[in-house]
Formats: C-alpha cells, structure tokens, sequence
C-alpha cells in the first residue's frame, strides 16, 4: 500500500551534492563565547591542541596498523596489546578533538590534513619487524610526551587551567604508560638464567 505525500513544498528526497560555504574556517576561534579565557589565548591554545590532535591521530593509526602486520613469537601479546592502545588512544583523540571545540575552534579531522600537520614520520605500507614497529610507536610517543609538556607550559602561563589537566591527566599520563607497556618488549632477557 502507498503512501500518498502531501505537497507542502518540502521535498523529502535526499538532497545530494549539497554545497555551501564553510561556517567557520580551521585555524579561528568563536569571539562571542561565554567562556572567560580570552580568543587570543583560545586561538593560541587551538593551534597548539590540534597539534597534539594530528599526532595522536597519526599514533592511534600505527598502533592499528601494527595490530594487523604484527607477527613472529609475541604475536599474540603484541596482537592485543596493540589494539588495546589503539582503543585507549581513541578516547584520547576524542578527548582532545572535544577540547578544542569548548574553546571555540574547529578540529582537524580527516586522514590526508593530519597526514600533512603531523610530526610523526609515517611508515612503509609494507610489513616491519617487531623491534622496529615498536621503536616507531615508542618515537611517535616522545612527539605526543613532549608536546604535552610543552602545551602545559603554555596553559600554566595562559591561565588556560582546563587544557593544562587535559594534556597532563588524560594524554600524558597514558601516553607514558603505553610506552612504558610497549618499551619493555625491547629489553633484552635471556630465556634460561645461568646458575
């Protein structure tokens, strides 16, 4: 049975190719937001999280590319611990993206404007070994580590208390530990103590 549609110049159909102009450039801030930091030190902060947003995008994507090329003897172990800090950074890309947005700003989001911004030198297409996959997300952590200790530098001195606990509690933090988790896969240990 069909539905007849009344005509009230509505049309329900899918508008495709829809086009218009951007309601807010990458790289401003919103001035009229009732937000007590001003938009030079919200611009200031912006620049510097999407940044950290780039990098983390870039790092949460090798460990997800690593989860699927790993192999050898620890491939179950790396397997999943891989994708677990694949999923942690998630929350932390998240975390950050929403940040930047309560200040005013617009995120960087897609894979091709990351790949761009981003500090962290990007791998082969092809398949690595273990070591080096794990010294590529152990460097790529140094970037986000620093980073985050740079823009909390910057908060302290901005008076931007909000991004300062961000990048100290929820990326710093994490980002440590998974490069400690990760970092203890290179030491060197003998399999048979000798008596």
């Amino acid at each position: 049975m069909a539905v007849a549609i009344k005509k009230t110049g509505i049309s329900v159909a899918p508008l495709w190719h829809a086009q218009a102009k951007e309601i807010q450039k990458y790289g401003s801030v919103v001035d009229d937001m009732p937000h007590p930091l001003s938009a030079k030190v919200r611009s200031e902060m912006v620049a510097q999280l999407n940044q950290l947003l780039a990098d983390s995008i870039a790092l949460r994507d090798m460990y997800k590319k690593h989860h699927w090329q790993v192999s050898g003897p620890t491939f179950y172990q790396l397997h999943l611990l891989f994708d677990k800090h694949f999923e942690e950074q998630v929350e932390m890309v998240d975390t950050i993206a929403e940040r930047v947005q309560l200040l005013g700003g617009v995120t960087i989001a897609m894979g091709g404007d990351v790949a761009e911004v981003t500090r962290i030198q990007r791998p082969p297409r092809g398949r690595e070994e273990v070591p080096v996959q794990i010294s590529r997300l152990l460097e790529a952590h140094k970037v986000i580590i620093q980073s985050c200790l740079d823009i909390s530098e910057a908060a302290d001195k901005a008076g931007d208390q909000g991004t300062n606990d961000l990048v100290i509690s929820d990326i710093l933090r994490p980002n440590e530990l998974q490069s400690w988790f990760i970092g203890q896969h290179l030491v060197e240990m003998p399999l048979i103590l000798d008596k």
